[in-house]
């Protein structure tokens, strides 16, 4: 069996793969503060209560964008699960041309995503993930990352208007009846998921069209919500970003 983090800034999420399969997976939320011995523990009970034999990991698979957390998560695999865990960052095997300008400066999460979705879709394509930040991953017909486009997520979106006017509630990010809103909670539901299902529409768009059209997959933790308020989002993959630490794993145990 293999284990795989994907280490975000809001949320970690975790799956158990054997083979292609994911056989568990769970999301927790990120603690810059976790100990070693909490990390080490929670999987351990993860593991306990999924009834994954932890003698049966036979390797760990760790996308992260936390860096502070990376050290913790290095020796808690170590030492509760005695395995070495392959971090996905520069150096690592990904069988995908980088033809951007920073190659070093790609998240792990973004060349997870694209990766899979090369693998299972082809090209050219995009991967759209909802996470804290919304990130576009453009690849090429010929399997290349192109490079993408980053904005804030919806989210913090959200956080920037309830903290910044006072007057204003804090509310449900869900969809309104209908976009002209009667009161205060609807018409600030229709600025924000209906203009965020905008933002999203027009960004991929014109993505594609710059790329010459490609096949349009949504990920992370908000793509089943904008999928229902734009036609542009074709394919939602919540497990986009762990399939592509197994494939990025795989590939790097095969070359050693």
């Amino acid at each position: 069996m293999l284990l795989a983090l994907d280490v975000g800034n809001t949320n970690v999420t975790i799956g158990v793969f054997r083979g292609p399969e994911i056989l568990r997976r769970w999301r927790l939320g990120t603690v810059r503060q976790r100990t070693v011995d909490e990390i080490g523990i929670l999987l351990h009970q993860l593991c306990q209560w999924g009834g994954i034999r932890e003698r049966d990991i036979r390797g760990i698979v760790i996308g992260s964008v936390v860096p502070p957390l990376d050290g913790a998560l290095r020796e808690a695999v170590s030492t509760y699960l005695r395995a070495e865990p392959l971090f996905i960052g520069p150096g690592v095997r990904s069988g995908m041309p980088l033809k951007v300008d920073t190659p070093l400066e790609l998240g792990a999460d973004r060349l997870c995503n694209a990766v899979a979705a090369y693998d299972e879709h082809g090209g050219p394509c995009v991967v759209v993930d909802f996470g804290t930040a919304t990130t576009w991953e453009v690849v090429s017909a010929k399997g290349e990352f192109l490079g993408g486009v980053i904005a804030p997520g919806l989210e913090i979106s959200a956080e920037a208007l309830f903290s910044r006017a006072a007057k204003l509630p804090r509310i449900e990010l869900v969809a309104p009846e209908r976009v002209i809103g009667k009161g205060t909670v609807d018409s600030m539901q229709a600025g924000l998921v209906l203009g965020y299902a905008g933002l999203v529409e027009g960004v991929t768009r014109r993505v594609l069209g710059e790329l010459g059209g490609g096949k349009v997959i949504a990920t992370g933790g908000l793509g089943h919500v904008m999928a229902r308020h734009t036609s542009v989002l074709e394919v939602v993959d919540d497990d986009l970003t762990l399939k592509g630490l197994r494939l990025l794993w795989e590939r790097n145990h095969r070359s050693r």
